[in-house]
């Protein structure tokens, strides 16, 4: 009976134990976990990022010739509305006057009633031959009476003695006469409407049997053989001209990149564009093929002055917010701003900057890039 008493003291002191060794275990596993955490913030901290990995090429500053582009609309040189000169009935629309046709110059279009303008024709022939009637008439007056005087061996006291008045009289009465001549015949010729030059009938206005007036819209014919092109440029870009650029030669381009002729500078600026403020060129297209259409879309490319001291970097070099990235000799970024002179074949020109070349530049430079950031430079072989 003894012994059990004892038992139930001594369980009590054993609990108490396992507890205590419990919390001395859980407390070393805690001291351990935090000095291991700050052991490794430590290790962590004395490792320094290795500096990025960049592409670059080495460029040399050298002397390129300018280039300036635009594109501009192909327009035919003569594009025009023809009307009719005269009034009357259309009695023959020809083939040539339809609408889609390609006229040579010359070409018949309209035939317009020509009775009324053939009668005026034949009465001005004979007020003609009256008028010259009346002209040898004083002229005859004038001889008799100058030949009277010369017998008598007097001087004809004034011009009217001899009839001299009356004998200009009649000479502007036979140029008048020819003058009505001539502008009957005009009218007569008129109403046989021809194409004054080659091209294209974009749209027929007037249909056969119907009466038109002189302003009435007939066609409208769109030249074939001659094209013009008008290319604007800023006047940064005209600055990099060699003046007077009159009878420079431009390449020509499509859209396509493909070539497609020259044209020639006819007149450069004297006034810029009232609303782009831009610089207004025109060129004459020589030469022109089948292949060139009003309308179409063309890059112009004129040959400007040389330029020293000038980079030439792929475009990829230059980023969005117009800045381009050189490394140094120790390996550190710095960053100019790029004064791109003119663009050609994907390729940026800029002024080289200051100091001794070749240049390393960053091809395809990153947002995060910072001035003074150390920088792992790999040379691009492309």
């Amino acid at each position: 009976m003894t012994d059990k008493p004892l038992e139930a003291k001594q369980r009590p002191a054993r609990q108490w134990l396992w507890i205590g060794l419990a919390l001395i275990l859980f407390a070393t596993i805690v001291v351990l976990l935090f000095g291991t955490e700050d052991t490794i913030d430590v290790e962590a901290a004395k490792i320094p990022p290795s500096p990025p990995i960049i592409s670059v090429i080495t460029v040399a500053p050298g002397t390129v010739q300018a280039q300036v582009s635009a594109y501009a609309k192909v327009r035919p040189r003569w594009d025009a509305e023809l009307r009719s000169a005269v009034s009357g009935r259309i009695t023959t629309v020809h083939n040539a006057a339809l609408a889609g046709a390609q006229v040579e110059r010359g070409d018949l279009l309209f035939s317009i009633e020509s009775a009324p303008y053939q009668s005026a024709v034949a009465a001005a022939e004979m007020e003609l031959e009256q008028a010259k009637l009346a002209l040898l008439r004083a002229q005859n007056n004038v001889t008799v009476a100058q030949r009277q005087f010369d017998r008598d061996e007097k001087e004809p006291p004034n011009e009217l003695a001899v009839n001299l008045p009356q004998l200009r009289i009649a000479e502007k009465t036979v140029a008048t006469a020819e003058a009505r001549l001539n502008a009957a015949r005009n009218e007569l010729a008129d109403a046989e409407v021809v194409a004054p030059f080659s091209g294209y009938v974009m749209h027929r206005f007037a249909s056969l049997g119907q009466t038109v007036a002189p302003g009435d819209a007939l066609i409208h014919l769109s030249d074939d053989r001659q094209f013009e092109l008008v290319a604007e440029f800023s006047q940064a870009d005209w600055a990099l001209l060699n003046h007077p650029i009159s009878g420079t030669m431009a390449s020509l381009t499509q859209r396509s990149g493909e070539p497609f002729g020259k044209a020639q500078v006819r007149r450069g600026g004297g006034f810029l564009d009232q609303d782009t403020r831009q610089v207004r060129v025109f060129l004459d297209v020589t030469a022109p093929n089948e292949r060139i259409l009003a309308g179409d879309f063309l890059q112009v490319k004129i040959p400007g002055r040389r330029i020293a001291e000038t980079l030439t970097l792929p475009e990829s070099a230059l980023t969005r917010a117009g800045y381009t990235w050189l490394v140094g000799d120790d390996d550190h970024l710095q960053r100019i701003s790029a004064n791109i002179l003119f663009r050609r074949e994907g390729k940026i020109i800029i002024p080289a900057p200051e100091g001794l070349g070749p240049w390393r530049v960053a091809i395809a430079p990153l947002e995060s890039f910072l001035p003074g950031q150390r920088v792992t430079p790999q040379f691009d072989e492309g």
